[in-house]
C-alpha cells in the first residue's frame, strides 16, 4: 500500500529531525530519504516552494548514502537539516 503525501512528509521530516538531534545516521537512511523525496518532486501537486527544499534534501541525501563519513556529513547539515523539518512540517500543516 502506498504512502500518502501526508505519511512521505512525515517521515522525511522525522528523518530530518533525528539525524539533526542525534548527529549520526545510517546510508539506508540517506537512501529513504532520496527516495521519500523523488516520489515527492514526481507528485504534481508539489508546489514549486516545497520542489526547491526538496531538491535541497535530494543533494544532502544523495550525498549521505554514499558517504564514509556520515556523521560528519551530518554535521556539516546541522542548521539545515532543522530548518528543513520545519518547513515541512509548517508547509504540509503537520
Amino acid at each position: 500500500m502506498p504512502l500518502q503525501t501526508s505519511d512521505q512528509v512525515r517521515l522525511l521530516a522525522d528523518l530530518l529531525q533525528n539525524q539533526q538531534t542525534d548527529c549520526c545516521g545510517s546510508n539506508q537512511e540517506c537512501e529513504q530519504m532520496e527516495r521519500l523525496v523523488q516520489s515527492l518532486l514526481s507528485n504534481p501537486n508539489t508546489e514549486q516552494e516545497m520542489k526547491s527544499i526538496l531538491e535541497d534534501i535530494s543533494v544532502y541525501s544523495k550525498s549521505g548514502s554514499t558517504s564514509q563519513q556520515l556523521d560528519q556529513h551530518i554535521s556539516s547539515y546541522q542548521s539545515n537539516l532543522g530548518d528543513w523539518a520545519t518547513q515541512l512540517n509548517n508547509h504540509y500543516k503537520l
